[in-house]
């Protein structure tokens, strides 16, 4: 039911003339989602307080509740087409009333982690961009008859949301950023292994696919204690995120995975001095695919040691910066890292090895990525004690990967075996650090169990070696002829 509910809503989005792609389909989802997630939170408050005789005061004024402005509902619990709002009357109260109110949660919440800042900070960031007020009442019929109370529910609505998310991948104006492949996440927190009282963190969070996966990891971990489920909804989960889409996107996500008020910071990672981290903002656990091939403006890369434009080369240094000694990190980067000869990678490259152990390089194959035909690999590493040895892994799949035949966990599933013993085989293999060249600290993947296959030359060079052919012949033409 859910499912058909999600179509019919992007079905009268794509009629609208405000919504023109699948992030705005995404985005203008979102806000009406959480409205009526919070109605029905607040719903559940209420009942609880009641059941220990006590009164609940709801954060939201009555003008501004789901079942007054959005879905007044007669005594036969059906909408009351008199009392709701539609057509133009409907905008302008969205527009003109609605988000006012909603923006002014920022300023008047006691902190940062309370739903009440997420409410603000969401609907400052926001616009409704549904343009028809008869589109919009759709949309918030169609939502309405979405439930987020028991676990099923919430967990097919992370399900769809996740469908969505993905959808944006193939949808242009970036929407692929927002999306890492979720056997690749899984496999990665598999390998970093977190436990609960673990801080785990993601400074591009993205839609907040790494702290969601970690969490249905932690969470089907053990048997949990009240102790440990507590730990897990406030003190576990952390990340940041520049853009508002993301931003929205990530909470939203968290929230339909189970975590009520998610710690996602709306800020750029990057305008912050490394030199400013202290002990106290320090995590246990990094697990992350941050933007690449970003240029970052000069005053930003102030903010790092090593200077360069390179969005992801200065993630990379903020993670490595925010580890706690012992730390354990998963980080998706392009596989020019490991190679490129510029001084900034050079000098990363050895501050890695120097200050991190990197036992374990995952080599993906292009494709991974659907809509990105960028190489990458993941780098695996523990903070506090140098390099010694690498153990590679180079992903061969028996086939092309792509938008129909994308990664699955069973491609992995060989990966996550021997990385427990970094054992060699066709496909992994272990470098040690004494043999890299001090000079480049290059770490490109190269496997000594493969048979190299003869390059593909280009065409010029093809070309030039049959113009030099032709002038080859040519010339003993001319010497057989002088010989008659």
């Amino acid at each position: 039911m859910f499912e058909q509910i999600f179509k019919n809503v992007d079905d009268v989005l794509w009629k609208d003339a405000g919504c023109s792609s699948e992030l705005d389909y995404v985005e203008q989802t979102s806000w009406i989602l959480f409205l009526k997630y919070i109605d029905d939170l607040e719903k559940e408050k209420k009942i609880y307080a009641e059941l220990a005789d006590k009164t609940y005061a709801s954060i939201i004024s009555p003008e501004f509740q789901w079942g007054v402005w959005a879905v007044p509902k007669g005594k036969d619990g059906k909408l009351d087409h008199h009392k709701a709002l539609t057509g133009d009357d409907l905008t302008d109260f969205v527009n003109q009333k609605l988000f006012p109110y909603f923006k002014k949660f920022k300023l008047n919440a006691e902190n940062a982690d309370t739903i009440e800042y997420k409410i603000g900070e969401i609907f400052s960031e926001l616009k409704n961009r549904i343009q028809s007020g008869y589109n919009l009442r759709e949309v918030i019929n169609l939502i309405d008859g979405l439930r987020f109370g028991s676990h099923a529910e919430k967990h097919e609505m992370s399900h769809l949301y996740e469908a969505k998310i993905k959808n944006m991948g193939n949808a242009g104006r970036n929407g692929g950023e927002y999306y890492t492949p979720r056997p690749l996440i899984k496999t990665i927190v598999k390998v970093v292994v977190p436990t609960i009282g673990n801080r785990v963190y993601d400074g591009a969070v993205g839609s907040a696919g790494f702290l969601c996966e970690a969490f249905e990891y932690l969470k089907n971990s053990k048997d949990l204690t009240t102790k440990d489920a507590d730990i897990l909804q406030k003190n576990t989960f952390y990340g940041k995120e520049k853009k508002s889409l993301a931003y929205i996107i990530g909470i939203m996500n968290m929230i339909f995975h189970g975590i009520g008020a998610p710690n996602i910071i709306h800020t750029n990672t990057l305008a912050e001095n490394i030199a400013d981290i202290q002990e106290k903002d320090r995590c246990d656990i990094v697990l992350t695919n941050p933007p690449f091939g970003g240029k970052e403006r000069k005053e930003v890369q102030q903010n790092f040691t090593i200077k360069t434009g390179e969005t992801a080369f200065l993630f990379l240094q903020h993670f490595i910066k925010i580890l706690k000694a012992g730390g354990k990190a998963g980080i998706v980067i392009k596989n020019t890292f490991l190679s490129n000869t510029d001084n900034a990678s050079v000098s990363l490259r050895k501050h890695l090895l120097e200050h991190c152990n990197l036992h374990t390089v995952l080599d993906l194959p292009g494709g991974t990525f659907l809509g990105a035909g960028v190489k990458t690999v993941v780098l695996f590493f523990d903070k506090g004690v140098p390099t010694r040895k690498v153990w590679y892994y180079q992903l061969n799949p028996d086939r092309n990967l792509g938008k129909t035949n994308p990664l699955n966990e069973k491609d992995l599933a060989e990966f996550v075996d021997l990385q427990k013993t970094k054992a060699d085989s066709a496909n992994s293999w272990t470098v040690n650090v004494g043999d890299v060249n001090v000079n480049t600290f290059d770490l490109s993947v190269k496997n000594p169990n493969k048979k190299e296959e003869a390059p593909l030359r280009e065409p010029q060079e093809i070309l030039g070696e049959i113009a030099m052919l032709d002038k080859e012949s040519a010339e003993i033409l001319i010497s057989i002829k002088e010989l008659i």
